[in-house]
């Protein structure tokens, strides 16, 4: 799917609206690079490694609970219980249709115009503003370790060749609330204050540690996972809108089996379906425009806020496009 041809940049200008809404411009020149496994990767993030419950080399990330034997068994198969975090997936988030920041900032051209998505702030009669905005993103195929010969022979790293796996421009879900609702009914559920308002607990939670998986529908501080589109209505700033855009992406993946299940007991042998999102499984570190690579909120679950990051903001204009390396914990049966 990457394979496709690559044309120069899209050319069309986003207009300006008239007052009360003042629509944040940028160029439409897609912007990125591939992020470089030396420098752009925060090593630090593998960790901590276990073997049960027993971590062999601690860490100062939040870790979920590790199964609590030392050994385990796959069929006839004995072998010990390894709990570590492994860089599987990228997710690009931008305004620009078909542009790609984690493939080096192409764009292509398959000749859909979707026009283009945007970061707006519009003026209530008599009282606040609003801030809204909408997003494309990108799911890849990036098993990191396998991809750089780590430890080749280790059975417990995903093995598997790098791919474009979903493209939310294909997907007539992503622009359309009503549409996506129909799919994944249980977003009427949760759209009420009271639902919404349990997600403030989710926040602290995913920030000081882990998040609170039995809100599954809550992205912690940065919104909720629904609607599962593109559109996000309560747009804080540009960093916490694109997160909650991927965190979005993630969950969309694991409701449509794309993304499976890799930690805790039932883990140890192999993947299993996981549709409803466990938010603990999961890290998501900023590699484009800015690759943060170390300190306590460098790889934070979902949910986790956006305001302490003390690297990896977004600046104008050039760093909009924005690309995310996922880790995924795994615990695993080897010998």
């Amino acid at each position: 799917m990457i394979r496709a041809l690559i044309s120069p940049a899209m050319a069309a200008l986003g207009l300006l609206t008239a007052a009360p809404v003042a629509e944040a411009q940028s160029a439409t020149t897609c912007h990125g690079h591939f992020p470089n496994p030396l420098t752009d990767v925060c090593w630090d993030c593998f960790f901590p490694l276990s073997i049960g419950a027993a971590d062999l080399w601690p860490s100062q990330y939040p870790d979920p609970p590790n199964p609590s034997l030392p050994v385990c068994l796959c069929g006839v198969r004995p072998g010990l219980s390894f709990g570590f975090w492994e860089p599987v997936r990228l997710i690009d988030v931008t305004t620009k249709p078909f542009c790609f920041p984690n493939l080096g900032g192409i764009t292509l051209n398959p000749g859909l115009h979707l026009g283009t998505g945007h970061m707006s702030y519009s003026s209530q009669t008599g009282g606040a503003g609003e801030m809204t905005a909408h997003y494309q993103a990108h799911y890849y195929i990036y098993p990191l370790f396998y991809l750089l010969e780590l430890l080749g022979d280790f059975i417990c790293f995903e093995q598997a060749s790098f791919d474009l796996a979903y493209m939310t421009e294909l997907d007539p879900t992503w622009a359309d609330d009503t549409l996506a609702a129909e799919v994944y009914p249980e977003t009427v559920v949760f759209d009420f204050p009271l639902a919404q308002a349990a997600c403030a607990a989710d926040c602290v939670a995913a920030t000081m540690g882990l998040p609170l998986d039995p809100l599954f529908w809550c992205a912690g501080c940065n919104g909720s996972m629904y609607p599962m589109t593109g559109h996000v209505g309560n747009n804080t700033t540009v960093d916490q809108s694109m997160r909650l855009v991927a965190e979005r992406m993630l969950f969309k993946m694991h409701r449509t089996a794309l993304a499976w299940g890799t930690m805790g007991s039932q883990g140890l042998c192999g993947k299993y379906i996981m549709p409803i999102l466990q938010k603990s499984q999961y890290r998501l570190q900023m590699v484009n425009p800015v690759a943060a690579t170390s300190g306590r909120y460098a790889c934070e679950p979902p949910g986790g806020s956006t305001v302490i990051q003390a690297t990896s903001h977004v600046y104008p204009v050039v760093g909009e496009d924005v690309g995310y390396l996922l880790w995924r914990k795994r615990n695993c049966c080897a010998f």
